[in-house]
């Protein structure tokens, strides 16, 4: 069976919503029965987003099988329910270090590598081993950056070949462009988008379909024209106008009949009648006028939402089980750590440090765990926030006033965070840490117990440092219940107060399972302690968006 390919690529300007809309294109695919997968190709020469600021890409998103990827693979993940795996990612760093370390093995005989065709032939022998490696009827594949960029070159020369190798048949090609709006003439320009279509086609690629990303809404003369200049029929121009929720672009993309045409186009049979009510009753339970509730995100990166992209998406999945809505407070920890900015936290209803490296800020968020401690306010600690919630319990609690971390303070007497034994004498930094899919034990009678409603889960983790076990029984005599461990008793993964309405941490990256239509469990658990804190309705609301 040859797996039909859709090829998406963006022009005009960057993130446009390319990842987004290949996304929401895959839902409207694997409703109509179909078996699907996505791909990034990402243009960075860097290996993988590992190493990068969050400043630079946003949050890293991290596989069942450790993968470091870029954002775009957890809006796949989300939106089409997968579980991805490292073919699905691809940045120009892979492929060169594969093709120079074949050149330095004397794979290639003494010939003289080039771009053409030993660059582009491992491009598409990394988009073979997506296809391979799955049973999918469909693959959509994203090629990151834009149409006219030097670094996406290669990756476009390399998808014009594969419609030769594969056959118009199999081969899809959708052009996700920007229609800037001028103000001063109250107009929708699509100069632009024409200049970005003559690009894509000077390098031998003619798109089947142009979505028209806008602010404004798009009028059908101006559909027209793009069709005309762009040598695109009418009907496969698509105008996407900014939606205000990222949920609903799939109901706008069905409603312009992009599967259909894709399907037509690619020559299949849709498998089965849309399954796409219970998607429909999500948006508008989402779209809903609701209570809502306050609740603090402390980290470092507040200044780009996207850094905790994942994070704040699963709140919001939470949410809607409880019929609540979340009013996000993005709280610098670098702000609490002026004059011990506590008064920044007054009125939450919960609080949430996620995941982070570094020193900068963290005895902010050493005081919002404090704070959250002595308060009696609902904790969600990720990663480093279990580990920020340790350093408190020890310094406050047990009086250890010098507690901190390895990773912050090499010299304190009481590292009560130590680097991982794995990770000591390691000289580089990208892709080293323990990354992937890991089991738990949770024990039993404790909070996450009830909320998991099992003994063993599995939960994706990013991180070098650790609970010293050197304190587990000084901690656990004060208050503190490790209610999740690794199968061998050795790693700390979960710990919750007692007395405490919810204070838990956990050392894995919840937020990377949580589902518009499963919220995770220990988000579930966060919310429903917010909602009682607030005065609200803690029961579950009985939702079905199963179909």
């Amino acid at each position: 069976m040859t797996t039909k390919l859709i090829f998406f690529t963006g022009g005009v300007v960057s993130s446009v919503g390319k990842g987004v809309t290949a996304a929401s294109v895959g839902r409207l695919l694997k409703a109509r029965g179909f078996d699907i997968t996505i791909q990034k190709l990402d243009p960075y020469l860097n290996v993988d987003p590992g190493t990068l600021s969050p400043y630079q890409h946003g949050e890293v998103f991290v596989l069942d099988d450790g993968s470091e990827t870029d954002l775009d693979l957890g809006h796949y993940e989300r939106f089409c329910d997968l579980h991805l795996k490292k073919t699905s990612t691809v940045t120009t760093g892979q492929v060169y270090e594969e093709v120079i370390n074949r050149e330095r093995r004397g794979d290639y005989l003494g010939g003289t590598i080039q771009v053409i065709p030993h660059i582009t032939n491992e491009i598409k022998r990394r988009i073979d081993l997506l296809t391979r490696s799955t049973d999918a009827e469909i693959a959509l594949i994203e090629v990151g950056g834009t149409v006219g960029d030097i670094e996406s070159q290669p990756f476009l020369e390399a998808i014009r070949e594969l419609r030769n190798d594969l056959g118009r048949e199999n081969t899809a090609f959708v052009h996700i462009t920007w229609l800037p709006y001028l103000r001063a003439t109250n107009e929708t320009k699509t100069k632009p988008t024409q200049h970005s279509v003559r690009e894509l086609r000077s390098v031998g690629i003619m798109p089947d379909m142009i979505i028209a990303r806008s602010d404004f809404p798009v009028e059908k003369d101006l559909s027209h024209k793009i069709a005309q200049f762009c040598d695109v029929r009418e009907e496969a121009v698509i105008p996407l106008v900014t939606a205000d929720l990222l949920y609903e672009i799939p109901l706008v993309l069905e409603q312009a009949h992009v599967a259909d045409i894709l399907m037509e186009r690619l020559e299949l049979e849709p498998k089965q009648s849309p399954k796409i009510q219970g998607w429909r009753t999500m948006v508008a339970e989402l779209k809903r006028q609701k209570p809502s509730i306050k609740i603090g995100l402390v980290g470092k990166y507040v200044e780009l939402h996207d850094a905790y992209l994942s994070v704040r998406e699963a709140l919001n999945h939470a949410a809607l089980f409880y019929g609540v809505d979340v009013d996000l407070h993005w709280i610098s920890s670098t702000d609490i750590e002026k004059n011990n900015g506590k008064d920044l936290l007054v009125g939450l209803n919960g609080i949430i440090v996620p995941g982070g490296f570094g020193s900068r800020g963290v005895e902010g968020k050493v005081i919002a765990a404090q704070y959250a401690r002595e308060n009696q306010v609902p904790y969600l600690g990720i990663c480093l926030g279990l580990q920020v919630m340790m350093i408190d319990f020890a310094r406050n609690v047990l009086g250890l006033k010098e507690a901190d971390s390895a990773e912050f303070d090499k010299l304190t007497p009481d590292p009560v965070i130590d680097l991982m034994l794995e990770q000591r004498g390691l000289d580089q930094l990208g892709g080293t840490m323990r990354l992937g899919l890991y089991p738990c034990h949770i024990k039993p009678g404790t909070k996450a117990s009830a909320l998991y409603q099992t003994e063993v889960i599995q939960e994706r983790h990013r991180h070098r440092y650790e609970f010293n076990n050197d304190y587990r029984q000084k901690f656990e005599e004060n208050g503190m219940v490790f209610s999740g461990l690794s199968p061998d008793g050795v790693l700390v993964e979960m710990a919750e107060l007692k007395d405490h309405p919810f204070m838990m941490a956990c050392q894995f990256h919840p937020e990377f399972l949580s589902r518009p239509n499963r919220a995770h469990p220990l988000f579930l658990g966060f919310i429903g302690a917010a909602c009682r804190n607030a005065g609200l309705s803690d029961q579950l609301v009985d939702l079905d968006f199963t179909n």
